[in-house]
């Protein structure tokens, strides 16, 4: 087995300049030195294979350059694009993408959390399982914490990009209910209920409200496994005429659910998500959903997170509100047995403002 040559050190260049470790360091830095020195000393370091060790620069400077991004499930379509547009949002800020996934696991949420933290991360961006968890308070002690989609209020954070989730699921009744539909499935992720995402309480609310008969059910975000929550639901005598999805994801199980029985959307079962992810609008038909402001996402998390960093500045709480993208997945239904489903004409896009609100906190 080849071995692999040894590592070039600042001693190793000090030797080949005349000049000292300190001098060579300060060179390498371009600080207290002439720049003909600077030049000199990285033409040797270029020479020799010089390669700055990552660990003696967080020792010395306190910062490593890398950002955790710990995902709540990478199951999850758009938790992978956002992830992946994250990663380029902090390189185009000179910092770099550690990316993990918690698989939906409280616990292995915690594992990660700390694991990253004793990494020396400068900072933590979480789209949390569990916000109520206790590991994000020794997160924020140890380096700066940032939240996506949800409030952790357990930890002091330095930046909250939290959903208006009392808004868009409010509107998905909504519109669910004014296309005719009486029994609906809504599909999460999980039975936790917090601050900022309430999905369970809104939708009894307003299921009493509208006189629904909803029903909550956890599914997971891989496609097999949304497929076969949808499918026990759609094999029941009393089967939803409508899902509404929390991820795209799971919708993509129901729409295989579907066909694997034979059924039709909308015909059979209308569809709703939640991400507008790429993909939904190439489905057949195109899945009807509801759009976060992406972009805004990541300029808004990018910047907050550089901005604590480099000043120890906390940010205003920033709420982000989706918009709906009505396509033909969901069809308006009759009170009356025989009255044909007919699709939904497709709506355009509503614009709709984030907005800056102070940092709240509630007791765990």
């Amino acid at each position: 087995m080849p071995t692999r040559p040894p590592r070039v050190t600042l001693r190793d260049i000090a030797a080949a300049t005349g000049l000292s470790t300190a001098a060579v360091s300060y060179a390498l830095r371009g600080l207290q030195v002439p720049i003909e020195t600077q030049q000199r000393v990285r033409d040797v370091a270029d020479r020799l294979g010089y390669q700055v060790d990552p660990i003696a620069r967080a020792l010395s400077s306190g910062r490593t350059g890398y950002i955790g991004v710990l995902c709540g499930s990478l199951e999850d379509i758009w938790q992978q694009s956002l992830a992946a547009r994250l990663g380029r949002g902090l390189l185009s800020a000179g910092r770099h993408a550690l990316i993990v996934d918690a698989s939906n696991d409280p616990a292995l949420e915690s594992s990660l959390a700390m694991q990253l933290v004793d990494q020396r991360v400068d900072a933590l961006i979480a789209l949390p399982v569990d916000p109520r968890g206790e590991h994000w308070a020794k997160v924020a002690e140890r380096t700066v914490l940032v939240s996506i989609g949800d409030g952790i209020p357990t930890a002091r954070t330095s930046a909250e990009v939290v959903f208006d989730n009392e808004t868009g699921v409010s509107e998905a009744l909504r519109l669910l209910a004014g296309a005719g539909h009486r029994r609906i499935a809504v599909l999460t992720s999980t039975s936790l209920t917090t601050p900022d995402r309430p999905a369970e309480v809104v939708v009894h609310r307003v299921a009493a409200e509208l006189r629904l008969r909803t029903t909550v059910h956890v599914t997971p975000h891989d496609l097999a496994g949304a497929c076969a929550v949808a499918h026990d639901l759609l094999s029941s005598p009393d089967r939803p005429t409508a899902f509404f999805c929390l991820a795209d994801s799971m919708a993509y199980g129901v729409y295989a659910a579907v066909r694997e029985l034979g059924l039709r959307v909308p015909d059979d079962a209308s569809v709703l998500g939640y991400d507008d992810h790429a993909v939904s609008s190439l489905l057949t038909p195109p899945l009807s959903s509801f759009r976060w402001p992406v972009e805004e996402l990541v300029e808004s998390v990018v910047a907050r997170t550089v901005r604590a960093i480099e000043d120890d500045r906390r940010s205003r709480r920033k709420v982000l509100t989706p918009t709906a993208q009505v396509r033909g997945s969901i069809s308006a239904r009759g009170n009356g047995p025989r009255t044909r489903s007919r699709p939904i004409r497709d709506q355009p896009a509503r614009d709709q403002p984030a907005r800056d609100q102070p940092v709240r906190r509630t007791p765990a």
